[in-house]
C-alpha cells in the first residue's frame, strides 16, 4: 500500500507543492535510491541486529514518511521524505525474506507465496482507498456549477480543503495500519531472550554452495530480467493496446486489469501450490507459461484474441517465480541479510532500467511492438539463467566430495577387512579340522587299547568312560564332517 498510494495521489502530491506533475517526477528516482540504500543496509544490519527490533523500527519509519507527506510544501522536501520511505521499505523487503527463511527454512514455500500475495493485494487496496473508499474525487453536488451560493474564492477554497482532506486521510490511514503492526513486532521483540537467540545461532548450520557467489550473481541477474519484464508490461500495456493495437480506451483498461488480476490471483493459488510442488517445478512451469505466452504475443501482437488470452497467461506465469526463486536458492545454500539485499537489488535495478530503455523505444519505433519483444528476450534470458543456476547449485562442494572420498575409503578398508577376517577364518577352520581329526585318531587309539585291555583281563570291569564321552570337549563335528566355527569367530563377525 506504501508503495501503490503514490500512483493515484501524484496528481494531489504535485499541487500541495505547487508543480505540475512533470515536474516532480525527480520524487520516484529519491524513493528508489532510498529504496536501494534501504535494502543494502538492511541486509547488513540484519545479520548483526535482533530481526523483530530491525523491521518494527523501519516500519515506524515508514509511518513516519506517510504522516509527514501530506503537510511538505517543498520540492526538496517531499523528495527527502520520499526516500525515507524508500529506505524504510528496503529493509521492509530484504528483512521480510529474510525472515520468513530464517524461521521457516525447507517449510518456507508457501509463506513466501503469502508474503509476496500480500504485496499484491496491497497494490489492489490502495487506488480503492484512496480515491473510492476516502472519496478522493469530487462529487456531482461538490462542482463548482452547483454551488451557486458561494463565491467563486469560495467555492476554490471549498474545493482545495475537500481535496487536502481526502488526500491527507488516504496518508493518515495507511500510515496507522503499518504503525499498529510495527507494535507486533516490538512486542514480539520484548518477548524474546537474548541468551536463547545466540544460542538458537550458534547452534544453527550454515550450508553454502561450493559457487555461493557465483548463484547470487546469478539470481540478481535473473531477477533483474523478471522484475523488469513484469513492471515494463503492467506499466506500458495500456498504452501499447491503444496506440500500437487500436484498441478502445475501455477495453486497454480492461487488458491492463486482466494483467494484474491474473497475477494477484496465481499468487494466492500459489499459496496452496507450494504445498504440493518443489520451488524448482514451479519456477519451470512459470517460465514455460512466461515464454510461451511472450512468444504468441510478439507473433500476434495486434489480435485481440492474442492480446487478451496472452496477458491472462503472461501474469498468471510471471506471478510466483520471485517467491519461488527465493524458496528454490535456500535448498542450497545459505541466504543470509547480505545475500537477500543483493537480489533485491537486482529487482529494483530491474523494476527501473528496463521500464526506462522499453518505453522511449516504443515511442521511437511505433511500427514495431517493442513492449512485445522486450516479454519476450527477458523470458528466454530467464529461460537460459535457471539451468545454469541449477548446474551451479546442484554441484557438490569441497566438504561433501571429501565426505564421499572419505566415505569411499572406509568402504574399501571394510571390504579389505572383510577379506582378511574371512582368510583368518578360513585358516582357524583349517587348524581346527587337523584338530579335530588328531583327536578323532587318539580316541580311536585310546578306544583299541582299552579293548585289547579288557580282553585280557576278563570279567574286569572298565572303570573308563565310554568311547562316545572321551571326546566331548573337543570341537564338535557336523553330520558332513566339516567342524563348525570357533565361538569367538562367530562373534566378531556379529560385532562387525
Amino acid at each position: 500500500m506504501s508503495i501503490a498510494i503514490l500512483g493515484p495521489t501524484f496528481p494531489d502530491l504535485a499541487k500541495n507543492v505547487n508543480r505540475n506533475v512533470s515536474e516532480i517526477s525527480y520524487v520516484f528516482v529519491g524513493r528508489s535510491l532510498g529504496y536501494f540504500g534501504g535494502s543494502l543496509i538492511g541486509g547488513i544490519l540484519f545479520d548483526f541486529m535482533n530481526p523483530q527490533l530491525l523491521l518494527g523500527i523501519s516500519m515506524v519509519g515508514t509511518a513516519g514518511g506517510l504522516y509527514a507527506i501530506p503537510w511538505a510544501k517543498k520540492p526538496l522536501l517531499l523528495a527527502i521524505l520520499m526516500s525515507v520511505i524508500g529506505s524504510s521499505m528496503g529493509v521492509l523487503d530484504t528483512g521480510g525474506n529474510v525472515l520468513l527463511l530464517n524461521t521457516w527454512r525447507e517449510k518456507a514455500g508457501p509463506h513466501l507465496q503469502a508474503l509476496h500475495f500480500s504485496f499484491a493485494l496491497g497494490a489492489f487496496v490502495a487506488p480503492i482507498l484512496a480515491k473510492m473508499a476516502l472519496g478522493g474525487f469530487i462529487s456531482p453536488e461538490d462542482h463548482p456549477r452547483n454551488l451557486s451560493g458561494l463565491t467563486s474564492s469560495a467555492t476554490l477554497l471549498h474545493i482545495n480543503f475537500h481535496f487536502n482532506v481526502n488526500f491527507l486521510l488516504s496518508y493518515v490511514v495507511i500510515g496507522t495500519y503499518i504503525l499498529l503492526l510495527s507494535l507486533s513486532f516490538f512486542i514480539l521483540y520484548s518477548r524474546s531472550s537474548p541468551a536463547r537467540d545466540k544460542m538458537k545461532a550458534c547452534l544453527q548450520k550454515y550450508q553454502f554452495a561450493k559457487y555461493h557467489y557465483v548463484l547470487l550473481i546469478l539470481l540478481f541477474m535473473f531477477f533483474f530480467c523478471y522484475v523488469g519484464a513484469e513492471v515494463t508490461y503492467g506499466s506500458y500495456i495500456f498504452t501499447y493496446a491503444k496506440t500500437y493495437a487500436d484498441m478502445q480506451e475501455s477495453k486497454a483498461a480492461g487488458l491492463n486489469s486482466l494483467f494484474w488480476g491474473s497475477f494477484a490471483a496465481c499468487r494466492g493459488l500459489a499459496i496452496c501450490f507450494a504445498n504440493c510442488l518443489y520451488p524448482g517445478t514451479m519456477i519451470l512451469l512459470s517460465i514455460i507459461g512466461s515464454t510461451v505466452s511472450s512468444l504468441f504475443l510478439a507473433l500476434f501482437c495486434t489480435h485481440p484474441v492474442s492480446l487478451w488470452v496472452g496477458t491472462a497467461v503472461y501474469g498468471a506465469s510471471m506471478a510466483t517465480i520471485f517467491p519461488s526463486g527465493i524458496s528454490w536458492i535456500e535448498q542450497y545454500t545459505t541466504i543470509q541479510g547480505k545475500s537477500a539485499s543483493l537480489f533485491v537489488i537486482g529487482a529494483a535495478l530491474g523494476e527501473m532500467s528496463i521500464p526506462a530503455v522499453a518505453g522511449p523505444l516504443q515511442g521511437r519505433f511505433p511500427h514495431l511492438p517493442v513492449i512485445m519483444y522486450t516479454a519476450l528476450v527477458t523470458s528466454v534470458m530467464t529461460a537460459v539463467l535457471f539451468p545454469v543456476m541449477y548446474k551451479f547449485a546442484t554441484l557438490p562442494s569441497d566438504s561433501k566430495m571429501k565426505d564421499s572420498r572419505e566415505s569411499e575409503d572406509r568402504k574399501a578398508l571394510l571390504a579389505n577387512s572383510e577379506l582378511n577376517e574371512d582368510e583368518e577364518d578360513e585358516e582357524d577352520a583349517r587348524e581346527w579340522n587337523e584338530a579335530d581329526f588328531e583327536i578323532i585318531e587318539m580316541n580311536e587309539t585310546m578306544r583299541n587299547s582299552l579293548i585289547e585291555t579288557s580282553q585280557k583281563i576278563p570279567g574286569e570291569v572298565s572303570s573308563y568312560p565310554p568311547s562316545n564321552s572321551v571326546s566331548c570337549n573337543s570341537s564338535p563335528v557336523i553330520a558332513d564332517g566339516s567342524p563348525r566355527r570357533k565361538p569367538f569367530a562367530t562373534d566378531r563377525e556379529k560385532n562387525d
